[in-house]
């Protein structure tokens, strides 16, 4: 039927502007790198100061970057760094893209996807989020063992790129059981107290959580609940990435004594725990193999 055929046309054109949008993208940053990073370390709210622990060879804008989005979100600095930590060369994006913000979940991931195909074998993702486990205290940081996406949308959605990654990625394991070892590990041998392990959801934002949704959230086997993330892990793990995500548990939701939740604590806590999270990445990046 008429109307069918141009839905279908509509969608062969978009998927074919997202993946020239990319090539393009890779092609640019394979003239100006001076390396192709090993390790892709993303920034989440509140840990944009990491940067400063690299030795910087090159520092890109978003905005200089072709086709990348911008950042719209106060806490996001906008920067591609390239540079060295330890003996690993790093790839350091400093500020994401959000769902709420009015990205599609391509748009969102767009940048993992450009570093996966410019050879990153490894991504270390931050972000912050609320608690929904009682039992892990603000402050925490939670290693992610698994994830819910209620998005409502998958970055993979539409026709696939074979070369690219499988149809159907497997998610069975879908963070790295040896890099979650070593970030339990090093946070051991670092004396970094309360950090745990858990499964984090994601959800659309940008209005935060009701009581009965915390409720639920909690049901449904979640740990810990944010508004990024999931997007730009499905599109590393779909580019054969090994993944290691954390988040610092920023506040508690308690849906039986409900208090409001304040964007402006949220970064300050983060920023308070990010000393504690850079001695850990740096910590775990030294003891990976890559």
């Amino acid at each position: 039927m008429p109307g069918e055929t141009d839905r279908t046309g509509a969608v062969i054109r978009e998927a074919n502007e997202h993946r020239r949008q990319v090539e393009e993208c890779v092609a640019h940053l394979k003239q100006v790198l001076p390396f192709i990073p090993d390790l892709l370390i993303q920034l989440g709210t509140g840990l944009g100061n990491f940067g400063e622990k690299i030795q910087a060879e090159l520092i890109l804008p978003y905005s200089k970057i072709p086709h990348f989005p911008c950042s719209t979100v106060d806490s996001h600095s906008g920067n591609l760094i390239i540079g060295r930590l330890g003996d690993k060369k790093v790839a350091v994006l400093q500020g994401r893209f959000h769902f709420y913000e009015g990205y599609s979940t391509k748009e969102v991931s767009f940048p993992i996807r450009v570093l996966s195909l410019l050879g990153a074998k490894t991504l270390i993702l931050t972000n912050a989020a609320g608690g929904l486990n009682p039992l892990f205290p603000a402050g925490s940081i939670m290693v992610f063992r698994d994830h819910l996406n209620f998005l409502g949308e998958n970055p993979l959605r539409g026709p696939n790129v074979d070369e690219w990654g499988p149809r159907f990625p497997d998610f069975s394991t879908p963070y790295h059981p040896g890099l979650i070892k070593t970030a339990l590990d090093s946070a051991s041998h670092c004396a970094i107290r309360n950090v745990i392990s858990g499964t984090y959801v994601c959800i659309p934002g940008p209005s935060l959580e009701t009581p009965a949704e915390t409720r639920w959230l909690r049901d449904c086997g979640a740990d810990a609940v944010g508004m990024s993330s999931v997007p730009e892990i499905i599109v590393a793990r779909h580019g054969g990435m090994d993944v290691l995500g954390l988040s610092v548990v920023s506040n508690v939701n308690d849906p039986d004594n409900f208090q409001p939740i304040v964007l402006e604590e949220i970064i300050a806590t983060a920023e308070a725990m990010e000393p504690k999270l850079e001695q850990l990445i740096v910590e775990i990046a030294g003891r990976i193999a890559i």
